[in-house]
């Protein structure tokens, strides 16, 4: 402590250029001039503020915060609560030629590069956990298997989430805690009864989970995470920020609907 260069901004001025850089996307040169200092101390003033917001948490109620996945499974279980759970994929610069990891980012998707992030909402919508960034050729079930969240419901309480179909497979993992919809029992010349109740049973599926992709599409109104056109590697800590302060916001906001 005390240790190294002074710092010419104070912590309140630090802060208030993180979050214009998080929500608007403002590149460093011209925060530099706004606030009268290089581009080097933006620089070092965000990557030190940046780190502090991604700790924080998401926010569920006033002064409780879900920091890891293991905190989320415990809450759900602890309130009863329906979770749903999809990925989101930010697009990024490519790598440099001849590397041997260039082609890891491409996403399968959307044939861009790409780091995925692993979104997990309630049922209203609120952000509960943003987090786990994988590389964007990385399957949906794959990211959530390597989040440790198999484990997790396996020795956790019972909770219910809800997933597209990208996460088949999880269900027979986590003795039916992942709910996907439903499987195709005819290939081909299916009757025209289980056509209508199969379209039934995914349409019934699908309006229980869109509220996730209305949490991901406040999340990525921040500009930071429209398109991401700094260092692959502090995406994780921007995602993680920008979900801290978004929940933090919709807490302030709608605390009734948290609560209950």
């Amino acid at each position: 402590m005390g240790a190294g260069a002074k710092y010419k901004l104070l912590f309140v001025d630090r802060l208030l250029a993180t979050l214009i850089h998080l929500r608007h996307g403002v590149t460093h040169d011209v925060l530099g001039c706004w606030f009268g200092v290089s581009r080097s101390t933006i620089t070092r003033a965000i990557a030190e503020v940046r780190p502090l917001l991604a700790d924080r948490g998401c926010t569920v109620e006033p002064g409780i915060w879900l920091r890891t996945l293991a905190e989320v499974i415990e809450y759900l279980g602890a309130s009863g609560q329906t979770a749903i759970i999809d990925a989101t994929e930010v697009r990024v610069r490519r790598p440099a030629a001849k590397r041997p990891d260039r082609n890891v980012f491409v996403s399968g998707k959307n044939k861009q590069n790409a780091i995925k992030a692993m979104v997990i909402t309630d049922a209203d919508g609120h952000l509960l956990f943003c987090g786990q960034a994988e590389p964007g050729s990385c399957a949906d079930i794959t990211q959530a298997r390597r989040s440790g969240l198999v484990e997790l419901l396996a020795t956790g309480p019972p909770v219910q989430i809800l997933a597209d179909a990208g996460y088949q497979g999880l269900g027979a993992e986590t003795a039916g805690q992942v709910v996907t919809p439903p499987h195709r029992k005819f290939r081909k010349n299916a009757p025209a009864w289980y056509e209508e109740l199969h379209a039934a049973q995914r349409h019934a599926h699908s309006v229980r989970r869109i509220r996730v992709e209305h949490g991901i599409a406040h999340l990525k109104n921040w500009r930071s995470l429209a398109r991401h056109h700094g260092r692959r590697e502090h995406l994780a800590d921007i995602a993680k920020a920008a979900a801290a302060l978004l929940s933090h916001q919709q807490a302030a906001t709608h605390p009734a609907e948290l609560q209950a």
